[in-house]
């Protein structure tokens, strides 16, 4: 694994990253054993892809934006950010979404590109978002505590955690555990 020059930072998704996207993303759905079939009209296209990607789009049925976390030609992974909760995100879903490919797992970027991403809910007029995570996917609930999430409960095999922008940390709200 190559050694990153810069730190890495939220992005808007960019062609500048082509090479190490389209290998992240295979190796990740190699490994999850998930469709990948989007990748192949990505890598014949790649720019038209990005560019669909660079504003926002409507997805789930409410706005939400999409970064990419990279440092230089190195993409790591992708954060999403929906802008609303429909009653559905409100069980499975929540307001943001993450995932860092395989190489770049275990050195502490998704603590840190969620951290990014609570800036950006910030700056979408957001004040407490909800992230939802699979009840056994230890390594997700370790990043959602690392940022302030709050248990508040499982809702069809997702635990959900809400985070407060306010700087309290969910300290100011009441919860469930």
């Amino acid at each position: 694994m190559p050694e990153l020059r810069r730190p890495p930072r939220l992005v808007r998704p960019t062609t500048t990253v082509r090479e190490s996207f389209l290998a992240g993303e295979w190796a990740d759905h190699r490994a999850s054993g998930g469709d990948a079939g989007w990748l192949e009209p990505a890598a014949e296209d790649f720019e038209t892809f990005v560019a669909r990607r660079r504003g926002v789009q409507r997805r789930w049925g409410v706005p939400c934006t999409t970064f990419w976390y990279v440092s230089d030609e190195h993409y790591l992974g992708t954060l999403l950010v929906r802008h609303r909760l429909t009653p559905e995100l409100a069980e499975v879903g929540g307001h943001v979404g993450y995932h860092v490919v395989p190489a770049w797992r275990r050195q502490g970027h998704a603590t840190r590109m969620l951290a990014a991403g609570l800036v950006e809910c910030r700056r979408l007029g957001l004040e407490r978002v909800l992230l939802t995570c699979a009840a056994g996917n230890e390594p997700s609930h370790r990043v959602i505590l690392a940022n302030g999430g709050v248990h508040d409960g499982r809702a069809r095999g997702e635990d959900r955690y809400w985070i407060d922008l306010d700087g309290t940390g969910g300290r100011n709200r009441a919860h469930c555990t």
